[in-house]
């Protein structure tokens, strides 16, 4: 089915329930429910699971993990049974999805569309589309930030290992731009 084929209403609805479920601050809402005060004034500012961290209550940051990762996981799989029982693309219906509610964490319209750095969310995404890459990608960040103690670094990992050809050819002054062509390709044309 092609994306003109697509019920264009059903996918605006799975890009709208992932920006609605994502946008839900459970980093507020815990550790104001907590009598922790307001996040958004504690460590980074942000309202995501490693700065909750920082209140000194780690049952309000599991909270905030747990729902973090369950808001994108539940935006996905709300999408893919809606996909199930329509006529919509389940591809376009879960993409949508998991960009609505990464992007409703990073930028949610309760808080000014300032909000958390989306690793939970993503998570919770990745575990939903297919449970052995966010199984992995939680493994690696796991390692890293053991022993760096840095969440940060964690995500910053996982980019350089996708990215060392790339890095590489840029310190050495031979990875193409976007648009041009390899040099052996402009060689032999």
């Amino acid at each position: 089915m092609g994306f003109t084929d697509l019920a264009a209403p059903l996918l605006l609805v799975a890009l709208m329930l992932g920006y609605l479920l994502g946008s839900i601050p459970f980093g507020l809402l815990l550790t104001k429910a907590a009598g922790l005060g307001d996040i958004r004034d504690i460590g980074s500012g942000n309202i995501g699971a490693t700065n909750a961290l920082r209140t000194g209550n780690r049952w309000v940051a599991i909270g905030t993990l747990i729902g973090d990762a369950g808001k994108g996981a539940v935006a996905v799989l709300l999408s893919g049974l809606l996909a199930a029982h329509t006529s919509a693309d389940q591809t376009w219906m879960l993409s949508l999805a998991a960009l609505g509610a990464f992007l409703g964490h990073l930028y949610p319209v309760w808080l000014g569309f300032k909000g958390g750095k989306g690793i939970s969310t993503l998570i919770g995404i990745l575990l939903a589309l297919y449970w052995p890459v966010g199984l992995l990608f939680c493994a690696t960040w796991a390692i890293v930030a053991l022993v760096s103690r840095y969440s940060s670094l964690s995500v910053a990992a996982l980019v350089y290992i996708a990215h060392r050809g790339n890095i590489g050819r840029l310190l050495s002054g031979t990875e193409p731009r976007i648009g041009q062509k390899k040099a052996e390709d402009t060689a032999e044309g």
